[in-house]
């Protein structure tokens, strides 16, 4: 296991190649080399979780606030965050760290390259969170038909896609996208604290209150939250 270390929190804001730097220690953070083998590809759980829980990947994940939030609720799971962005990794990666969280991981690269990192079916569901809606570039859209083939190959069969939005573009076209392809839709809601069920269980309901950086903006300005979860295969 690597040694890590990173810079304090004053000097974190002044340079943030001072984090780019941090993460090349972190334990819990993988940087691939583009085109490069990924000997991790499919052996996620042997190699970095050393179990067999299921795994789950927080795509576009910022600051990581689902993945460690998750992770720490779920002990018998594994949560992967996947970003590009490291300054922002860094924060989900050095909490998960500090609080010693096992079952957290976090992988830099692109999401256009996801097949490249993970083995056929080795992941069991999807967390879209707060993904640039793209208003001018559908195919790059997170639950556009490019990126759900790329998921179709890597998630189990039955396994699930969550998202969870404040954009109205990317709602909208993500519900016509499980229209059209017939996929399966278990939830949806154009207004997610609105209609949270009174008799919700409280397990349920936690999660739903995990918020990343970009929700409690969007939400602190009166945008409303979406939420859908379906099933591609």
């Amino acid at each position: 296991m690597k040694n890590y270390t990173y810079p304090n929190k004053h000097s974190v804001g002044k340079d943030k190649l001072l984090r780019f730097e941090a993460l090349k220690s972190f334990s819990n953070v993988y940087e691939p080399v583009f085109r490069e083998p990924f000997p991790i590809q499919g052996n996620w759980r042997s190699e970095v979780f050393q179990n067999e829980n299921p795994i789950i990947l927080e795509l576009g994940c910022g600051k990581g606030e689902y993945s460690v939030g998750l992770g720490r609720k779920y002990p018998e799971k594994n949560f992967i965050g996947v970003d590009l962005k490291g300054n922002r990794i860094y924060i989900g990666a050095k909490d998960a760290l500090e609080t010693n969280l096992k079952n957290v991981a976090f992988l830099r690269t692109r999401i256009d390259f996801i097949l490249d990192y993970f083995g056929e079916h080795e992941v069991d569901e999807i967390w879209l969170t707060f993904s640039d809606p793209q208003p001018n570039k559908a195919r790059k859209r997170l639950s556009s038909p490019l990126f759900i083939d790329r998921y179709k190959k890597i998630l189990k069969p039955g396994g699930i896609i969550h998202m969870k939005t404040d954009s109205d573009i990317l709602f909208e076209y993500t519900l016509e996208q499980i229209e059209e392809n017939k996929y399966d839709c278990l939830e949806s809601t154009w207004d997610l604290y609105a209609n949270l069920p009174e008799d919700l269980d409280q397990d349920t309901r936690e999660i739903f209150h995990i918020q990343t950086y970009y929700e409690k903006l969007f939400s602190s300005r009166g945008y409303k939250i979406k939420y859908c979860k379906f099933k591609i295969s």
